[in-house]
């Protein structure tokens, strides 16, 4: 091979090989990305079937249920809208508390109940996830204009 070919080739092949590397980048990227998906839109069918997605919202009181012995615990989460059942089998966060917000990691099951892998509190008293923040504001909102519209013109 005269010079220039060599240079060619390596050239060549260093296009390739970078090529292969931002290919495999954008697919452990694209397999690991998770999406917020907000309650009113799971009830509604808008949420990613054929992977794990995030939920977020406040833990109803009174729905949270344990299995005497065991790390099962299932609880209500509301966007103020709508409820979502939550099952997780784990150790849950110090802060994880009836009223709270909370974000969830997993998928829904065939039966309509969300499967958490993770389960995350707040930090502190003062802090709200921004994703929940805006999903419980977008709520309020559509609550507030509900009932505006319920009301009779004076």
């Amino acid at each position: 091979m005269k010079p220039r070919q060599q240079r060619m080739l390596a050239v060549g092949l260093a296009v390739a090989g970078i090529a292969i590397a931002t290919m495999l980048t954008l697919q452990a990227f694209k397999e690991n990305m998770m999406f917020f998906v907000e309650i009113s839109e799971v009830s509604q069918g808008n949420y990613p079937e054929d992977r794990n997605f995030r939920v977020g919202g406040l833990v109803v009181e009174g729905s949270v249920k344990r299995q005497t012995g065991k790390l099962d615990v299932a609880f209500d989460l509301t966007d103020l809208n709508n409820k979502l059942t939550v099952n997780y089998a784990g150790i849950l966060p110090d802060l994880f508390r009836e009223g709270q917000g909370i974000i969830a990691h997993g998928r829904l099951n065939d039966s309509g109940v969300f499967v958490a892998d993770e389960v995350l509190a707040k930090h502190d008293e003062n802090y709200m996830p921004p994703e929940v923040a805006e999903s419980l504001a977008k709520a309020a909102a559509a609550q507030e204009a509900a009932m505006q519209a319920e009301q009779p013109a004076q």
